[in-house]
């Protein structure tokens, strides 16, 4: 209780102490502490979490960055593990080279928090108490209506009571380009990843993923996007065929003076008809996407062997506060593959497909408050079982609380 009731203490002290940093001309300060109590498989905890960083613009051309970050789980208990805790650590420290330069050449080395597109392959989850970071290089050259990017990144593995340091045998390499004004306004990125892991006690991989994304806006005042990706490749000694699509449209409406987001989307990942034959592999490979509220706001599921249908209203009472509402329906794309996590692991299977296909369904209501540098928020989220999690884990606890709050400069 006396470190819990310290973090909360530091979490509200900062507001007494400045309102903001001084200018430090090419220096840049910044300063974050969030904590969270969750409640959800049938235990309560708390998550803290601290960053400094600081940012030098050493040259017109060249900037430094830094960050330290601290993450604990008070009320956890002893042995909490490395998805929710790691003390002070550096999250990131990179180099970036030309990159106020509208075109032309430009360079980014180091460690960072990265997300591409939506990250729906590749991203850092700011709403997990760590939050993956890279190591990693990107070469891009800047045209007036595109930018063109070489890429090689690999994932940062957490080591509680050790330096953090890169997974070099599973990495993320390729090129991700993007065109801002392609036609009309929308944009569109076209990527092709290579993915490989070749470390001990792993299923070898070597896959390629070709994709692309499309967004902009559409009729009547709304929003639209649109992304697919195709693998080929090796799992092990299988041959590799699979693919997913996203698809969504968004609208918003003014309700006297009060807006109203509605947004409704549809996502596939394919998975593996047959996991008996160990010659073919047919499971979308999600890479190292940012998951939150993309599978529901309890991040229970990811993007392989699944069907999913969200629906989203997000209700502006205020400028400050919001009150949303998220509806989601989950089926298995194979009923002999696995349902898997937001981590792409097996969590489920019914090797005969006797449990059938329907997952569940989730409701959740969730609100957030916005006051100077603070935000506040709170929500609720029920998994309603369907027949597959009846079958496969009928004791699985389905109720997830919070509230949270976050300073931030």
């Amino acid at each position: 209780m006396r470190l819990a009731n310290a973090l909360l203490l530091a979490a509200i002290g900062p507001s007494a102490a400045f309102s903001q940093f001084p200018d430090l001309g090419p220096v840049k300060l910044t300063f974050e502490q969030r904590v969270r109590y969750e409640s959800r498989d049938g235990r309560s905890y708390g998550l803290a979490r601290t960053r400094v960083g600081v940012s030098l613009r050493a040259a017109e051309w060249l900037r430094l960055s830094a960050m330290a970050q601290d993450s604990r789980a008070p009320w956890y208990g002893h042995g909490a593990p490395n998805t929710v805790r790691d003390p002070i650590d550096l999250q990131e420290a990179s180099v970036e080279m030309f990159g106020e330069r509208k075109s032309g050449f430009g360079m980014t080395a180091g460690r960072m928090m990265l997300n591409y597109g939506e990250a729906r392959l590749i991203g850092s989850p700011q709403w997990n108490n760590l939050s993956r970071t890279w190591d990693h290089a990107r070469f891009y050259y800047r045209l007036p209506k595109a930018r063109l990017e070489a890429l090689m990144v690999s994932p940062v593995k957490v080591r509680i009571g050790e330096f953090n340091r890169p997974v070099l045998g599973d990495r993320i390499w390729g090129t991700y380009n993007a065109f801002p004004n392609f036609h009309r306004k929308n944009l569109l990125d076209v990527y092709l990843l290579r993915h490989d892991l070749n470390q001990p006690g792993a299923v070898k991989l070597g896959v390629n993923t070709f994709g692309f994304r499309l967004a902009g806006p559409f009729a009547a005042g709304s929003r639209f996007s649109v992304e697919a990706a195709l693998q080929t490749g090796k799992v092990g000694p299988a041959k590799h065929r699979a693919g997913a699509w996203f698809g969504s449209l968004s609208r918003r409406w003014t309700l006297g003076r009060r807006t109203l987001d509605l947004s409704g989307e549809y996502k596939f990942a394919s998975g593996t008809d047959d996991p008996r034959n160990s010659s073919r592999s047919g499971t979308f490979d999600q890479l190292y996407p940012a998951n939150h509220d993309k599978f529901g706001h309890q991040d229970l599921f990811g993007w392989r062997n699944i069907h999913n249908t969200r629906s989203l209203g997000a209700w502006g009472l205020t400028r400050s506060l919001a009150l949303n509402f998220m509806y989601n329906s989950f089926w298995l794309a194979s009923a002999r593959d696995s349902l898997y996590n937001g981590s792409g692991r097996s969590i489920a299977h019914s090797a005969a497909g006797a449990a059938g296909r329907h997952v569940g369904q989730e409701a959740d209501v969730f609100a957030t408050y916005k006051y100077s540098h603070f935000q506040f928020g709170a929500g609720y989220g029920h998994l309603f079982k369907g027949g597959f999690i009846n079958h496969t884990m009928p004791a699985l606890r389905p109720t997830y609380l919070y509230v949270f709050h976050t300073f931030s400069l």
